[in-house]
């Protein structure tokens, strides 16, 4: 009990910044926060290099730019829910879960960051209405990172492969919005059930009514839905792993 105790935070706060440290806690982890925000950064710079300034805004920035990121951030939610994978009595979902969307809006203020530098440095000026919506796209692209993340951690507690659930964080999302897309039928789908068809619609600013219903199913089904089947798959593992362990310790201590 007291091994157990010591290796579990006690109160929530505590065990939000343990997820934290642990999401950073590795050499690996720290390479891949540093290789998401350069792929943000260059991009913001070199975008703004080669568009024609009357056609530089906010916007056009922050579309690139947040969605390349969301591409490498689910990799740090499938890292998370392998730590989730391996103690699943030691590692608190709630505060785990919390952490992943800090991180996931830290990145997303960030690209934000990136794309505002980017703009009020161009050397030539900038279009008229550059910074339209931005406080709108700011909020879009933290959304981004966030559902992006919480695709990976879903995916990472249902495939115990990294490199399968990381190729999976990209070919499931951007393989159903190119199927849908082509079949004119269920193109309307898209917005409902695509992660991507969400992606532009919050980076563009101006989001309606129908537009975040939309961006709460992809959410539910993307986020809470993925993540709520791996817990699922989880437990019963987590809840075998834990009955024996007191018996089995002291055997694998002899090996």
């Amino acid at each position: 009990m007291r091994r157990r105790t010591e290796s579990t935070p006690a109160g929530f706060g505590a065990a939000t910044r343990a997820a934290l440290r642990r999401s950073v806690g590795t050499k690996p982890r720290r390479w891949l926060i540093t290789i998401t925000l350069l792929l943000g950064l260059l991009t913001a710079v070199g975008l703004t290099a080669a568009t024609p300034p009357d056609e530089l805004t906010f916007a056009t920035l922050a579309h690139p730019v947040q969605s390349l990121m969301s591409v490498a951030v689910p990799f740090l939610g499938i890292l998370l829910a392998h730590d989730l994978r391996r103690s699943p009595g030691n590692v608190r979902l709630a505060p785990a879960l919390l952490a992943t969307a800090l991180l996931a809006a830290a990145v997303g203020l960030l690209g934000a960051l990136f794309c505002a530098a980017a703009l009020a440095l161009a050397p030539e000026g900038v279009a008229p209405d550059a910074w339209r919506y931005a406080g709108n796209i700011v909020l879009g692209g933290v959304l981004v990172q966030v559902v992006a993340r919480l695709i990976g951690v879903g995916l990472g507690l249902l495939l115990s492969s990294f490199v399968v659930a990381a190729l999976a964080s990209i070919v499931l999302p951007l393989g159903l919005y190119g199927l849908l897309g082509a079949v004119g039928v269920v193109r309307p789908a898209r917005a409902w059930l695509t992660p991507y068809a969400t992606v532009q619609n919050l980076l563009a600013g101006d989001m309606s009514v129908l537009e975040w219903a939309q961006w709460v199913a992809v959410l539910l089904i993307w986020g809470v839905g993925l993540t709520a089947v791996g817990m699922a798959r989880l437990r019963p593992q987590g809840a075998a792993a834990g009955s024996p362990t007191p018996a089995t310790a002291p055997e694998r201590s002899h090996h």
